[in-house]
């Protein structure tokens, strides 16, 4: 990086107004259906703490879907949710009719039917594509959205997942249709320069942290978009509120959250979201529920692991809403 140690403090920016987006967990039965009733509960906590939702994300399981599938999970958003609250829902073709562009066209207008935003995932359609050449793939692929996000997601989450060069990610900011990334590469550095670079030339661009591993980069301008969110949406709420009331609480909270996350996406990563049924039913939200077939356990002592960290949490998010003398 060209900026020095001096500089990247100097990106701390407190008081500052976070935009925060959570990727829904999706709860299946022990026989292995959508429990679409614990899903709803779950999906009105997220908005009612004022994090805006994201489904058909890695954390919903959306590339293990099948296209009916993840339409059912839209429809069911969207009764949920009502009216026109916002929310967000991962395009990709993989299932889909026809080629792979054609997948997505049809992905977005299933998303855009239901008021939702598409945040465009990855695909083979974009491997071995030169920056040039990707940034022609999104811009064709978002040509009937009104705006939507876009994706870079590291190989550990997803084998189809690729974390675009600098030259890259400056093509993309340049097309207005797209107004925002989540950057899922676990790299502060990564991050921080494409921070940089969105300052420099296109200040309205959001950067979506995907780095569950760090999740204070919101101090240094970043705003999220987080599978770890789903654990405990209220915290991570509060947490929020805190950051733009320049309250040093904030680190507290933040600190006992990411001690979830370091505990939770360990290796293999992609059980995360095992961990979160196990949290999640720890904390009493969701009862008899288990990740998708596909997903990694984790080991029967989970729940030791995850117990102790859970009551952190629940102590900060206590302090931090006590009055001060």
């Amino acid at each position: 990086m060209s900026e020095t140690i001096a500089d990247l403090l100097g990106r701390i920016r407190p008081g500052r107004v976070i935009d925060g987006i959570s990727a829904v967990f999706l709860p299946f039965d022990r026989t292995g259906k959508i429990d679409f009733e614990s899903f709803q509960r779950h999906l009105l906590r997220t908005a009612e703490a004022h994090l805006r939702p994201a489904v058909n994300m890695d954390t919903g399981f959306g590339p293990q879907l099948a296209p009916a599938q993840r339409r059912e999970v839209l429809r069911v958003t969207r009764k949920a949710l009502g009216g026109n609250a916002p929310f967000v829902a991962g395009a990709m073709p993989f299932g889909e009719e026809g080629d792979a562009l054609a997948g997505y066209r049809s992905a977005i207008q299933a998303i855009m039917s239901v008021g939702g935003t598409p945040i465009i995932f990855q695909s083979g359609l974009f491997k071995g594509a030169s920056g040039a050449q990707i940034a022609e793939l999104y811009r064709r692929i978002v040509e009937p959205c009104e705006e939507a996000l876009a994706f870079e997601l590291g190989g550990m989450f997803a084998d189809f997942g690729a974390i675009y060069d600098t030259d890259t990610f400056r093509r993309i900011m340049e097309i207005p249709k797209i107004v925002g990334l989540k950057h899922s590469s676990l790299s502060r550095e990564v991050e921080l320069v494409r921070l940089a670079e969105r300052d420099r030339l296109r200040p309205d661009f959001r950067i979506y942290t995907g780095n569950d591993l760090a999740i204070d980069m919101v101090m240094y301008g970043s705003d999220y978009l987080l599978g770890l969110s789903t654990f405990d949406a209220e915290a991570f709420a509060l947490r929020d509120r805190l950051w733009a009331a320049a309250d040093a609480r904030f680190f507290e909270l933040n600190d006992a959250l990411q001690a979830v996350g370091r505990a939770a996406f360990r290796d293999p990563v992609a059980a995360y979201k095992a961990s979160a049924a196990v949290y999640l039913s720890l904390t009493g939200r969701l009862e008899n529920v288990v990740p998708h077939p596909s997903c990694p356990r984790r080991p029967a002592w989970e729940a030791e692991l995850l117990r102790p960290l859970a009551g952190a949490v629940a102590r900060a998010v206590e302090r931090a809403r006590s009055t001060r003398t």
